[in-house]
């Protein structure tokens, strides 16, 4: 890798700038691509976008950006693309900050044309990086150690860069994308860090028993598009849709794929289903409310983390039994014993002292196998 620092102007930088959409972004006389492939959507809010912008106007140093050479001529962000995109943006006349001494919020062009001439000399310190593909991958990976670290999705993406995950992030990875329109209730994370994307791939991969996902990447690599992927999705949230028709907030962040994978061509009756849903929310022994949702496909309790027995109950019943385990009548210290409910929880026993009842671990253990 070889590497070489330079000095270039706020002015070169905006020259020919162009945010084609998913086409790309590019600056620097059209020579530069700000987002390559293995890059993030623009991600920066408005108090970081503009201390981008308060930094250059006051003349003090931003951190070093790093670009690729390559190998056809021009150039590609391996990092600094928030900063190249605020500062583009900014000459562009797209946004307005607090600029200099006055506290009125100003745009590029209602600045004086001295402040406008500071602004476009201000000079960046860009190293410019020679190597191959699989050396400005690792490159990348090793400076993005500052600011908004990326994914392990977005790190994915890079590597597996192509037709399919083009297409596929047209569905799941930009702001208002289709996956959100369908799934937000039902998905943890943001669309943008391609949190979306992540876990419609592990579902589907689950479905092809493959494992890792970067597997399942790797295979759909060089498809021309992600359409199976963004079908298959859309059936996992209807089946859940329609069998759970009463939104709850629990329901975010469901693995709604898996269950799907597993589940989908047994037969339910979404009232009677709603109807358990509602007892199991009630009851106060059951600390996993979002746990509901795959108990009631599995029927492992351990999803619902029921309340766990009071060192004080457990402690009664200890003496009361006088540390007889009831079911093999051996004689055990406190710490050998477990607590058990007397009439199983499933049943409808309680999590209280009268249902208390400790037995010795290895009872407890197989009375858990059967």
């Amino acid at each position: 890798m070889k590497i070489e620092l330079r000095e270039i102007t706020i002015r070169e930088l905006a020259e020919g700038y162009q945010d084609k959409g998913e086409e790309g972004v590019i600056g620097y006389g059209g020579r530069l691509d700000i987002r390559p492939p293995y890059q993030r959507e623009f991600i920066y809010n408005e108090k970081e976008r503009n201390a981008v912008i308060d930094t250059a106007s006051r003349g003090f140093p931003l951190n070093v950006m790093y670009w690729a050479v390559r190998a056809q001529g021009g150039y590609e962000v391996i990092d600094g693309q928030q900063r190249t995109i605020s500062l583009c943006q900014f000459v562009e006349g797209d946004f307005s900050v607090e600029y200099g001494t006055t506290s009125s919020k100003r745009a590029f062009h209602n600045l004086q044309e001295d402040e406008q001439e500071r602004f476009l000399n201000y000079k960046l310190m860009v190293y410019l990086c020679t190597g191959s593909d699989s050396e400005k991958l690792d490159w990348f990976k090793t400076i993005n150690i500052s600011g908004k670290k990326l994914t392990d999705q977005e790190l994915r993406n890079a590597v597996y860069h192509g037709s399919w995950v083009s297409d596929a992030k047209r569905y799941f990875s930009k702001a208002g994308c289709p996956a959100h329109a369908i799934g937000s209730k039902y998905l943890d994370g943001t669309s943008i860090r391609q949190d979306y994307l992540e876990t419609a791939i592990k579902w589907i991969a689950n479905r092809d028993n493959v494992n890792p996902i970067e597997i399942y990447m790797s295979q759909h690599q060089h498809d021309a598009d992600a359409t199976p992927l963004w079908d298959y999705f859309q059936r996992v949230i209807d089946w859940g849709k329609q069998l759970f028709p009463n939104y709850r907030k629990e329901m975010r962040g469901v693995e709604w794929g898996i269950l799907y994978n597993q589940y989908k061509d047994n037969t339910y009756n979404p009232a009677a289903l709603e109807s358990e849903v509602a007892t199991l929310m009630e009851g106060e022994d059951v600390s996993n409310k979002k746990g509901i949702y795959g108990y009631i496909f599995t029927r492992d309790e351990r999803h619902l983390n029921i309340r766990a027995f009071t060192d004080k109950q457990k402690r009664e019943a200890y003496e009361r039994q006088g540390g007889i385990c009831p079911i093999c009548g051996q004689k055990f210290d406190i710490s050998d014993m477990e607590a058990d409910h007397i009439t199983p929880w499933s049943k409808g026993g309680k999590t209280n002292a009268e249902n208390c009842q400790m037995i010795s671990r290895k009872c407890n253990r197989r009375k858990s196998g059967k």
